[in-house]
Protein backbone atom coordinates (compact mmCIF):
# COMPACT_ATOMS: atom_id res chain seq x y z
CA UNK A 1 0.00 0.00 0.00
CA UNK A 2 2.05 3.32 -1.24
CA UNK A 3 1.31 6.33 0.55
CA UNK A 4 0.57 9.75 -1.42
CA UNK A 5 2.08 12.82 0.75
CA UNK A 6 2.02 16.42 -0.79
CA UNK A 7 4.67 18.74 0.25
CA UNK A 8 3.68 22.56 0.15
CA UNK A 9 5.71 23.84 -2.68
CA UNK A 10 5.42 27.83 -1.78
CA UNK A 11 8.84 28.22 -0.10
CA UNK A 12 11.43 25.89 1.22
CA UNK A 13 13.71 22.56 0.54
CA UNK A 14 10.56 21.72 -1.46
CA UNK A 15 12.31 19.05 -3.51
CA UNK A 16 14.92 17.55 -0.55
CA UNK A 17 11.24 16.32 1.02
CA UNK A 18 9.89 15.01 -2.23
CA UNK A 19 13.04 13.08 -2.73
CA UNK A 20 13.36 11.97 1.66
CA UNK A 21 9.61 10.65 1.02
CA UNK A 22 10.27 9.22 -1.99
CA UNK A 23 13.45 6.98 -0.33
CA UNK A 24 10.74 6.39 2.72
CA UNK A 25 8.56 4.71 -0.54
CA UNK A 26 5.84 7.41 -0.24
CA UNK A 27 4.12 8.71 -4.16
CA UNK A 28 5.41 12.93 -3.15
CA UNK A 29 3.75 15.39 -5.26
CA UNK A 30 3.73 19.29 -4.70
CA UNK A 31 0.81 21.05 -3.82
CA UNK A 32 0.41 24.88 -4.97
CA UNK A 33 -3.37 24.59 -5.11
CA UNK A 34 -6.12 23.38 -2.65
CA UNK A 35 -7.19 21.03 -5.38
CA UNK A 36 -3.56 19.67 -5.34
CA UNK A 37 -4.71 18.54 -1.79
CA UNK A 38 -7.21 16.02 -2.93
CA UNK A 39 -6.38 12.30 -3.22
CA UNK A 40 -3.25 12.87 -0.41
CA UNK A 41 -3.11 10.53 3.07
CA UNK A 42 -0.66 13.37 4.12
CA UNK A 43 0.92 16.66 3.63
CA UNK A 44 4.59 18.11 4.80
CA UNK A 45 4.94 21.82 5.84
CA UNK A 46 8.31 22.95 4.81
CA UNK A 47 10.89 25.63 6.31
CA UNK A 48 10.37 28.86 4.79
CA UNK A 49 9.42 32.22 6.83
CA UNK A 50 6.35 31.22 8.48
CA UNK A 51 4.79 34.85 7.81
CA UNK A 52 5.57 34.49 4.32
CA UNK A 53 4.52 31.32 3.60
CA UNK A 54 1.26 32.22 5.71
CA UNK A 55 0.92 35.22 3.22
CA UNK A 56 1.44 32.65 0.17
CA UNK A 57 -1.13 29.94 1.35
CA UNK A 58 -3.55 32.90 2.07
CA UNK A 59 -3.19 34.35 -1.45
CA UNK A 60 -3.67 30.88 -3.08
CA UNK A 61 -6.51 30.01 -1.31
CA UNK A 62 -4.63 26.83 0.77
CA UNK A 63 -4.80 28.38 3.84
CA UNK A 64 -8.41 27.11 4.55
CA UNK A 65 -8.29 23.91 2.38
CA UNK A 66 -5.21 23.25 4.37
CA UNK A 67 -7.08 23.43 7.74
CA UNK A 68 -10.01 21.43 6.07
CA UNK A 69 -7.38 18.47 4.89
CA UNK A 70 -5.94 18.46 8.49
CA UNK A 71 -9.41 17.21 10.39
CA UNK A 72 -8.76 13.87 8.67
CA UNK A 73 -5.30 13.70 7.60
CA UNK A 74 -1.79 13.50 8.81
CA UNK A 75 0.39 17.03 8.58
CA UNK A 76 4.54 17.33 8.94
CA UNK A 77 5.71 20.84 9.94
CA UNK A 78 9.61 21.11 9.96
CA UNK A 79 10.79 24.54 10.87
CA UNK A 80 8.52 27.36 9.85
CA UNK A 81 5.80 24.63 9.12
CA UNK A 82 6.23 24.06 12.86
CA UNK A 83 4.97 27.23 13.53
CA UNK A 84 2.41 27.17 11.06
CA UNK A 85 0.84 24.39 13.33
CA UNK A 86 1.51 26.04 16.86
CA UNK A 87 -1.53 26.90 18.18
CA UNK A 88 0.31 29.45 20.51
CA UNK A 89 3.81 31.11 18.99
CA UNK A 90 5.24 33.50 21.20
CA UNK A 91 4.82 37.82 20.20
CA UNK A 92 1.79 36.76 17.65
CA UNK A 93 -1.69 37.26 18.50
CA UNK A 94 -3.57 34.06 17.70
CA UNK A 95 -2.02 30.83 15.49
CA UNK A 96 -1.77 30.04 11.84
CA UNK A 97 -3.21 26.17 11.39
CA UNK A 98 -3.78 25.74 15.38
CA UNK A 99 -2.76 22.31 14.61
CA UNK A 100 -0.75 21.23 17.70
CA UNK A 101 -0.96 22.11 21.41
CA UNK A 102 2.09 23.90 21.75
CA UNK A 103 3.56 27.19 22.56
CA UNK A 104 6.01 27.94 19.98
CA UNK A 105 9.31 30.63 20.16
CA UNK A 106 10.22 31.95 16.44
CA UNK A 107 14.36 32.06 15.37
CA UNK A 108 14.98 31.18 19.35
CA UNK A 109 18.27 29.29 18.34
CA UNK A 110 18.91 33.32 16.60
CA UNK A 111 19.50 34.70 13.41
CA UNK A 112 20.73 32.97 10.03
CA UNK A 113 24.51 33.34 11.08
CA UNK A 114 23.58 31.43 14.55
CA UNK A 115 22.39 28.44 12.33
CA UNK A 116 24.41 25.17 13.21
CA UNK A 117 23.97 21.06 13.14
CA UNK A 118 23.71 18.41 15.63
CA UNK A 119 23.35 14.80 16.90
CA UNK A 120 20.04 14.57 18.45
CA UNK A 121 18.02 11.31 19.52
CA UNK A 122 14.62 11.29 18.34
CA UNK A 123 12.37 8.97 20.32
CA UNK A 124 10.80 6.15 17.91
CA UNK A 125 13.05 7.45 15.16
CA UNK A 126 16.67 7.41 15.73
CA UNK A 127 19.78 7.52 18.37
CA UNK A 128 21.86 9.53 16.13
CA UNK A 129 19.98 12.03 13.76
CA UNK A 130 22.04 14.48 11.93
CA UNK A 131 19.81 17.78 13.35
CA UNK A 132 20.12 20.65 10.89
CA UNK A 133 19.26 24.14 12.36
CA UNK A 134 18.52 27.01 10.72
CA UNK A 135 16.81 30.10 12.20
CA UNK A 136 15.16 27.62 14.11
CA UNK A 137 11.82 28.07 16.76
CA UNK A 138 11.52 25.63 19.67
CA UNK A 139 8.76 24.31 21.07
CA UNK A 140 8.48 26.46 24.70
CA UNK A 141 5.73 23.67 26.25
CA UNK A 142 3.68 21.11 24.87
CA UNK A 143 -0.20 20.01 26.28
CA UNK A 144 -0.67 16.66 28.03
CA UNK A 145 -1.47 15.01 24.81
CA UNK A 146 1.81 15.86 22.87
CA UNK A 147 4.55 13.46 22.90
CA UNK A 148 7.91 14.93 22.85
CA UNK A 149 10.38 13.29 20.34
CA UNK A 150 13.29 15.27 20.92
CA UNK A 151 14.87 18.23 23.10
CA UNK A 152 18.31 20.02 22.25
CA UNK A 153 20.01 22.18 25.39
CA UNK A 154 16.92 21.16 27.42
CA UNK A 155 14.44 22.27 24.58
CA UNK A 156 11.84 20.51 23.30
CA UNK A 157 12.87 20.43 18.83
CA UNK A 158 10.60 17.52 18.02
CA UNK A 159 7.11 16.50 18.92
CA UNK A 160 4.02 14.30 17.91
CA UNK A 161 0.55 14.70 19.04
CA UNK A 162 -1.49 11.75 17.00
CA UNK A 163 -1.42 12.16 13.41
CA UNK A 164 0.48 15.50 13.50
CA UNK A 165 4.75 15.76 13.54
CA UNK A 166 6.64 18.31 13.97
CA UNK A 167 10.22 18.97 14.20
CA UNK A 168 12.57 22.52 14.81
CA UNK A 169 15.06 21.38 12.25
CA UNK A 170 15.33 20.61 9.00
CA UNK A 171 15.42 16.78 8.45
CA UNK A 172 15.09 17.13 4.70
CA UNK A 173 18.64 18.63 4.09
CA UNK A 174 20.21 15.74 6.69
CA UNK A 175 20.22 13.06 3.70
CA UNK A 176 18.53 10.85 5.84
CA UNK A 177 14.95 9.74 5.46
CA UNK A 178 14.35 8.33 8.82
CA UNK A 179 12.03 10.96 10.19
CA UNK A 180 10.16 10.64 6.99
CA UNK A 181 9.89 7.04 7.07
CA UNK A 182 8.57 7.55 10.60
CA UNK A 183 5.85 9.83 9.34
CA UNK A 184 4.97 7.46 6.49
CA UNK A 185 4.43 4.91 9.29
CA UNK A 186 2.18 7.31 11.25
CA UNK A 187 0.15 7.51 7.49
CA UNK A 188 -0.27 3.83 7.03
CA UNK A 189 -1.91 3.18 10.58
CA UNK A 190 -3.93 5.79 9.78
CA UNK A 191 -5.18 4.31 7.01
CA UNK A 192 -5.52 0.81 8.45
Amino acid sequence: MTVKIGVLALQGAVSEHVKALEKSGAQAVTVKHPAELSGLDGLVLPGGESTTMRRLMDRSGLFEAVKKFAETKAVFGTCAGLILMAKQIEGRKGPHLGLLDIDVKRNAFGSQVDSFQTTLDIKDVAENFDGIFIRAPYIKSVADNVQVLSTYEDHIVACRQGRFLACAFHPELAGDSRFHDYFVKIIEKEKQ
